[in-house]
């Protein structure tokens, strides 16, 4: 979608601009943004030095639950949203694809009042963090992707996860979430089930629509990005588990060695989930990459915390 596709951009508060909570001392303001024909719900927490850092989810997951995450990047503005068809963000008039999402988000970035921003995508949000900087270079300085893949072309996770995966159950249901996670997510998220639990309740009480997160599924079914990650002229850091059920480390090399500016760090042990499992490494990694670019410092990221 064009610059003209997206038409006039006014942002309005959705009963007033929210505060929603305090995480490490700084406010989360909630939001809801106008883009063209489109209301997105935008969570902007932080003010720090640098770039601000978008944040795209995974399928049917809100921004919200990047929380554990940003709470290890309080130097820094983190700009999370949710997708059309989840939380607090209404379905799409026509089914989106992915051309049409990238031009939805950078139209967002430009109704926030910025020129460029670094981007961090997780799964099917790095599906369309990928997209975005192809489809607008301009509006993306330095890109991660995280636990993500090239689309159709991909090579596929285990069949169980996959079947899993297909249905959004799992929002509806935090007992079957707490069920299916090790099976879905691998890694080692069996030893965080105070952070699951999180997870569980968010999901729950934001749950995608089943429209919405069908049409997420459709947006991917026909997109891929081998054909073209070569011409990518971001700097790009590709974080992948080792352990991933959804997304086998495979994909990861494939997209880092297309990608001329790309570099691969592996996570030792940790499944599709490792973001936030790991979250004080992972934000330390991403930090260094965002102000130095040298993806290449560590090779590998090792050890885990605690619940």
């Amino acid at each position: 979608m064009s610059t003209a596709d997206v038409g006039e951009r006014v942002s309005f508060p959705d009963q007033g601009t929210t505060m929603l909570s305090e995480v490490s001392g700084l406010q989360l303001r909630s939001e809801s943004v106008r883009v063209g024909r489109q209301r997105v719900r935008v969570m902007v927490e932080g003010r720090g030095a640098g770039r601000p850092l978008l944040l795209i989810n995974g399928i049917g997951a809100t921004g919200d639950l990047f929380r554990p995450f940003r709470e290890h990047l309080a130097d820094r503005e983190t700009i999370a949203f949710d997708a059309p068809g989840v939380g607090g963000s209404p379905e799409a008039l026509y089914p989106p694809t992915m051309r049409r999402l990238s031009g939805l988000i950078a139209g967002l970035i430009d109704e926030l009042g910025h020129d460029r921003v670094d981007v961090l995508g997780l799964s099917w949000g790095g599906a369309l963090a990928q997209e975005l900087a192809r489809r607008h270079p301009r509006s993306v300085r330095r890109l991660v992707l995280a636990a993500t893949m090239p689309g159709w072309t991909s090579v596929p996770g285990r069949p169980l996860a996959m079947s899993i995966l297909m249905s959004p159950t799992r929002y509806y249901s935090p007992d079957y979430l707490r069920r299916v996670a090790p099976t879905l997510y691998g890694g080692d998220i069996g030893r965080h089930p105070r952070l699951l639990a999180e997870h569980a309740g968010l999901r729950a009480a934001q749950p995608p629509t089943w429209l919405g997160y069908t049409h997420q599924l459709a947006a991917l079914r026909r997109w891929t990005s081998l054909p073209w990650l070569h011409r990518l002229p971001h700097r790009t850091l590709v974080l992948a588990g080792d352990d991933d059920p959804i997304i086998p480390l495979v994909n990861a090399r494939i997209m880092a060695s297309r990608i001329p500016a790309g570099r691969l760090h592996v996570v030792e042990g940790a499944g599709h989930l490792f973001l936030f499992t790991r979250a004080e490494e992972i934000a330390g990694v991403v930090r260094d990459f965002l102000v130095t670019g040298a993806a290449e410092a560590r090779a590998q990221v090792r050890g885990s915390q605690t619940e």
